[in-house]
Order: structure tokens, then C-alpha cells, then sequence
């Protein structure tokens, strides 16, 4: 028995069908074609799936696609606005945070997470808000500098 699900991806509204036991990740990937979200782990342990679903930070391989009936999901497609690339994303080229790119989405999904809480955070803050994303490439410096110089980019455009 597949299961009729409507909810806000990106801002967009969707609808799909799915089995109960798929995750929102599958859905998200296979289903829906935004491959942006990776998987990594399958198993909740590397951040690369990473989506904010109604405002909180998920492992999307770990939500059946069912519970996103009715809610607002952002993915790393939804992070770049009608303007151009979110300052995160301009600070990880920038910083060349990033090598191979399978972590990356999860890690600027949990960074927008973060400074949509905490537009200035410390340095201790983003070390401990990114402990759930595992990066095999680059090692964190350069993804902690990059979130940093995100916040206070952030923080100019804010106050114009």
C-alpha cells in the first residue's frame, strides 16, 4: 500500500506517493530528483542527508517520507535564493571547504541550520552544531572558517 503524501519542499508544494517504510531521503532522491541530499551512512551517523524539516535539523535518511506530510522541508536546493548563492555557499568556495563534495550539502544544510538560530555564533558554537557531519576529505578548519565568515556576512546584509 503506497501512501499519498503533500508537503512544502524549497517552498514549493509537493505531492507523492510512497511505501511506509521510504525513507524521506529516497523519496527526496529517486522520487522527487533532488539528488543534492547524499547518502552517506543510512544510518544517521554523517550528516550528508541532512534537511531542515519545519526548522529543526533532521538526518533525512532516518524520516520516513510520511512524516513530511503537511510540513516545510528545505534542502540544499532551497539554501540559494533568486540572488545568487547563499553567503555560506560563497564562503565554502571561498575557503575551498570542501574536495570531494559528498559531505558538503549536509554540512551547509547544517550551517543554515545553525545561523537561522544563532546569526553569531563562536567558534566552539559551530564546532559542536557540525559534531553530527563527517567530512573524510578536507578536515573542519576550513568548513568552520567558511561558517563563521558566513555569519558575519550574514550579519552586514542584515543590517543594511
Amino acid at each position: 500500500m503506497k501512501l499519498h503524501v503533500k508537503t512544502t519542499i524549497n517552498g514549493e508544494e509537493f505531492e507523492f506517493l510512497c511505501e511506509p517504510r521510504e525513507s524521506l531521503l529516497e523519496v527526496l532522491r529517486d522520487r522527487l530528483g533532488l539528488t543534492g541530499s547524499k547518502e552517506g551512512c543510512n544510518n544517521g551517523n554523517c550528516g550528508a542527508c541532512n534537511v531542515i524539516l519545519d526548522g529543526r535539523l533532521v538526518n533525512s535518511c532516518l524520516v520516513f517520507a510520511a512524516e513530511a506530510a503537511g510540513r516545510a522541508i528545505t534542502t540544499i536546493e532551497g539554501i540559494q535564493g533568486p540572488e545568487g548563492l547563499h553567503p555560506l555557499q560563497e564562503k565554502f568556495l571561498e575557503h575551498a571547504a570542501l574536495q570531494c563534495g559528498i559531505c558538503t550539502p549536509g554540512f551547509i544544510v547544517a550551517a543554515k541550520a545553525l545561523l537561522d538560530r544563532n546569526p553569531d555564533p563562536s567558534e566552539a558554537e559551530v564546532r559542536l552544531w557540525l559534531a553530527g557531519n563527517l567530512c573524510r576529505c578536507t578536515g573542519y578548519d576550513k568548513i568552520v572558517r567558511a561558517v563563521l565568515e558566513a555569519a558575519k556576512s550574514t550579519a552586514v546584509v542584515m543590517e543594511k
